[in-house]
């Protein structure tokens, strides 16, 4: 979950993978929004002597549609390169890091920063750009916020940048929700838990107390929008080259070829929960204009198929929806064109008739003053499904939604049952032990492998 391990192959390349995307007007900034592309999953922090850092040979790219064609007018590329500053030592830092050019830093990582428009002309925007360390431990790095906000950058074009380790704030319960569908808070309920359980239980937040590496913008609002809407969708995507000839001894490796795109990523759990096994791979390699390719998996979801036979007698109005063979016109809706107008009053996030999976944003709705962790089923408007806040509940959101809960909003005759209202994984952001920031980069400050040994 979110996008953690979400297909076969990419699994098996975590520098490539795209894990969360969060997209939000800047609660302490509005006229910017942010959008935050995490890579690199579920970091142990005591990772010694071989840290995490960003793929020098992936391509990692932020792409923002302004116009609802399901093509970028707007792309943020990313380049890495890592430098040694001593050959002959196996060692990450040889003394405490107390700044960016510190030389007891011995591997660094700087990056490339492109702005490309819908044309396909690019500009480079800044080079050299620092990366701050990995948060090794106290004695390495005694302040690390401080290293943090020095590797935070304002660009002569106008975007706040970051790019390094943060705290993973995506909190879920992956070792309940992967053993068949047990949700804690409800282990009693199951078709195979009736037995074993007695009563509810307390969830586990699995995804706590472990490291990712984000790529973070803050832009101006008005270098995003179109001409004729505030809503915009963003997706982010990593590339590699197509081929990569290994010389073996003492030799650098050399790439060539174009690059080929092999992780994507745009709404929480679309290609985790909702694209079959079998087209996980192909899905992770395809432009959103080819997400109508896979819209019978939206409109017949899985999950909801299935939440009826794992909790018998608590989801019968869903069960008798899927027996109908209903085509979920609801999530069609939240995942692939936005919401129209109409449905909710005073919001639509809405970009056409083009179906594609990308994260939606009404650039046009102010950040809430108290934001309600399941945005807009909570009746807070600047929550997702209209973007992603670092702090919004997507399991629980993504849960209702599949129950019915927005099956309701385009069929006025059905009734979601009376467990939607109380269905959740049982975990919220403060299940997240480093606490996220009010100001950019908004992921909290990462966990350092000195006080997280395991």
């Amino acid at each position: 979950m979110s996008s953690h391990r979400e297909a076969p192959e990419i699994s098996k390349d975590p520098v490539a993978d795209s894990t969360d995307l969060y997209a939000f007007v800047s609660p302490d900034h509005p006229d910017t929004v942010t959008l935050i592309a995490n890579y690199v999953p579920l970091q142990t922090p005591a990772s010694g002597p071989n840290f995490f850092e960003f793929g020098d040979d992936v391509l990692y790219e932020i792409h923002v549609d302004n116009n609802g064609d399901g093509h970028a007018d707007v792309t943020y590329q990313f380049r890495f390169e890592t430098k040694l500053n001593d050959d002959n030592t196996f060692l990450y830092n040889t003394g405490p890091i107390e700044a960016l050019d510190s030389e007891n830093w011995n591997r660094r990582q700087f990056y490339s920063i492109t702005k490309v428009d819908g044309n396909g002309h690019a500009r480079v925007l800044a080079r050299g750009v620092p990366c701050p360390p990995a948060n090794v431990g106290p004695l390495s790095i005694p302040d690390y916020k401080g290293l943090a906000a020095d590797a935070t950058f304002k660009l002569k074009s106008g975007e706040k940048v970051f790019a390094g380790q943060r705290a993973e704030g995506f909190f879920v319960d992956l070792g309940s929700i992967f053993d068949l569908g047990t949700l804690r808070p409800f282990q009693n309920l199951h078709l195979l838990g009736q037995k074993a359980f007695q009563e509810a239980g307390e969830a586990v937040n699995a995804t706590d107390r472990v490291n990712v590496h984000s790529i973070a913008l803050q832009v101006p609002i008005k270098d995003l929008r179109g001409r004729s809407s505030p809503v915009i969708g963003v997706w982010t995507t990593a590339s590699r080259r197509q081929v990569r000839v290994l010389h073996g001894h003492n030799s650098d490796d050399v790439y060539v070829g174009p690059n080929v795109q092999v992780s994507r990523l745009g709404n929480p759990l679309f290609n985790e929960v909702i694209v079959p096994m079998s087209k996980k791979d192909l899905w992770n390699s395809l432009p959103p204009t080819e997400d109508k390719n896979f819209v019978q998996f939206v409109e017949q979801p899985e999950l909801a198929r299935l939440l009826p036979v794992l909790y018998p007698g608590v989801f019968d109005n869903l069960e008798a929806l899927n027996k109908a063979k209903t085509a979920r016109a609801d999530l069609v809706a939240v995942l692939l064109t936005g919401i129209p107008e109409g449905l909710i009053d005073g919001f639509t996030n809405s970009t056409g008739e083009i179906q594609a999976d990308m994260l939606r944003l009404n650039t046009g709705i102010k950040p809430s003053k108290e934001e309600n962790p399941l945005g807009v089923l909570g009746g807070d408007l600047a929550g997702f499904p209209n973007g992603r806040r670092v702090r919004d509940d997507v399991v629980s959101i993504s849960l209702r939604a599949v129950a019915g809960a927005t099956f309701a909003l385009v069929d006025k005759d059905f009734t979601p049952d009376d467990a939607v209202a109380i269905l959740e994984q049982g975990l919220s952001a403060k299940d997240v032990t480093s606490p996220f920031l009010a100001r950019f980069p908004y992921l909290g400050i990462p966990y350092d492998g000195f006080d997280n040994p395991s």
